[in-house]
């Protein structure tokens, strides 16, 4: 419970301040009290003390100025023990904190039965609802915390908060674990909002690695970070899914003739809605690149061990199509929502996974009637010479030209008829940029997403009604239907409350 000691650290604040200390083990009536200059024992007495320990540092680095004047100012300073504090208080939310300043109390945490409530005391109350609860464990390590969803991001690493036993720190193993749990559900520059509190033998934990004790090493790091991500992706996955919502579904959209035909831009209000029977039996298969279609793989089902009651209705596939915005957005309605949709970012998601579904190494690929050629500067010209049998695996069959030239004689089939030179180039740069520290696996995602991307519907593109709702169908088929593979949004929804409140309807 108390952590340990450094048994340095008291005598050295003692030694630079007014010390004094205030302590009684609770097995007598009385206490001591000792006071401190300089690092000199003034005085030291008997007081009467309710079991504890208390601490007052007044006129901290009075007797060294030189160090005295490398502090900030009072309100940077403030910050910093402000920061400390609110790190304690979430680690005990059954106990109550005050952080008091020249009198006036700054901040005070009230104790909480549920720790959920604390992390939106300290942390901001707009993320209480957010906050979905994790918990793993084996049989020598546990995980337990919360995490918000992918929608509640900050733009610093301030929002993580991770423990150790009990311990506040910084891991960088917990942390990466954490992010590969958020995997394709944060934009760069994002980071997540966690409070995350592990568990193991004190005898697999090294606590001493840094003098303030706020690192740790672990004896069997991998399988801390395997825990912790299995943890953090096992709830964000489904918590990320809308069905999560748990909103009433709309019935499917009826028949559409094309979203692009601008007196045709919205439905009438007055069209019957289809049942989901006549709505399965009369979705088309959509026109553009990436479309399943007769011949090729379907989507493997979800398995019926990780479905949820809440997806059995498909959020997107039963959504009433209004129309299509500035050829980009498609604009439809649920039962109590307007919802948004980015048809680029849904699009490259749904390539993003049936590429990705059928690599390694189906490599359904199509050949190029007129092979394109491909130059490379000398380093990138390696780079691609070494990873010729992964891109063949993908469906892009690359050979050699002479020099640093190289042919393209076949693409994935998914991707249709779009620029190759382009691709390659891109995929190349990428994977010189990230280089290969984190993985083949990694630098093949990369590779993906820009074929995703490259092969993806683009803004500005009309889609007839058929388009829209086989690229509503295979949104709901995705296992992560909310984000572009970026970490881009995909859609996003305006419930009847918020546009009431808006137009003032409601106050």
């Amino acid at each position: 419970r108390t952590l340990g000691f450094r048994g340095e650290a008291l005598p050295s604040i003692a030694s630079v301040s007014r010390f004094t200390l205030e302590t009684s083990d609770g097995r007598s009536d009385t206490g001591i009290r000792i006071e401190m200059a300089g690092g000199k024992i003034k005085n030291v007495s008997e007081i009467g003390a309710p079991a504890g320990t208390q601490i007052t540092v007044s006129q901290l680095f009075f007797n060294t100025p030189a160090r005295r004047k490398f502090l900030k100012t009072i309100r940077t300073e403030m910050g910093h023990i402000s920061d400390s504090v609110a790190g304690i208080a979430l680690g005990r939310p059954g106990v109550r904190f005050r952080l008091l300043h020249d009198g006036q109390t700054l901040r005070q945490w009230t104790a909480a039965s549920d720790p959920a409530d604390r992390i939106a005391d300290v942390l901001g109350s707009g993320v209480r609802n957010d906050l979905r609860r994790v918990e793993l464990a084996d049989d020598a390590v546990a995980v337990i915390g919360w995490v918000a969803s992918p929608h509640v991001t900050r733009s610093t690493s301030r929002g993580i908060h991770t423990y150790v036993n009990g311990r506040l720190v910084r891991d960088r193993t917990i942390q990466h674990a954490l992010f590969r749990g958020y995997e394709g559900r944060l934009m760069k520059g994002q980071f997540p909002v966690a409070v995350l509190f592990i568990q193991v033998p004190p005898d697999q934990v090294d606590v001493n690695v840094h003098p303030t004790k706020n690192e740790v090493r672990f004896a069997e790091q991998r399988r801390v970070h395997s825990l912790v991500m299995n943890a953090v992706s096992s709830v964000i996955s489904i918590s990320d899914r809308p069905g999560w919502l748990g909103e009433k579904r709309s019935e499917p959209s009826p028949p559409l003739t094309r979203v692009s035909e601008k007196p045709d831009r919205f439905t009438p209000a007055e069209t019957p809605p289809r049942t989901r029977d006549e709505a399965s039996e009369e979705m088309p298969c959509a026109e553009f690149p990436g479309a399943m279609s007769e011949g090729r793989a379907e989507k493997k089902p979800f398995s019926p061990a990780r479905q949820s009651p809440l997806w059995e209705q498909k959020f997107f596939g039963h959504l009433r199509v209004i129309g299509q915005f500035r050829g980009t957005y498609l604009l439809c309605e649920s039962d109590d929502a307007l919802v948004l949709i980015d048809q680029h970012a849904a699009h490259e998601r749904v390539m993003f996974e049936q590429l990705k579904e059928r690599s390694p190494y189906s490599g359904a690929s199509q050949k190029l009637l007129i092979p394109e050629t491909v130059d490379l500067s000398y380093s990138e010209a390696g780079i691609l010479e070494k990873l010729i049998p992964d891109f063949r695996g993908m469906g892009l069959d690359i050979e050699p030209f002479g020099g640093t030239t190289f042919v393209v004689k076949s693409v994935p089939a998914l991707l249709g008829s779009g620029e190759i030179r382009p691709l390659i180039t891109e995929m190349v740069e990428k994977i010189a940029d990230v280089g290969f520290a984190s993985g083949l696996e990694k630098a093949m995602d990369e590779c993906l997403m820009i074929m995703a991307c490259h092969g993806a519907i683009r803004a500005n593109q009309q889609l007839s009604g058929e388009q829209v709702r086989a690229l509503l169908q295979q949104l709901d088929q995705c296992q992560n239907p909310s984000h572009c593979p970026h970490g881009r949004p995909t859609w996003i929804r305006w419930d009847i409350a918020f546009l009431e409140k808006s137009f003032k309807r409601i106050v």
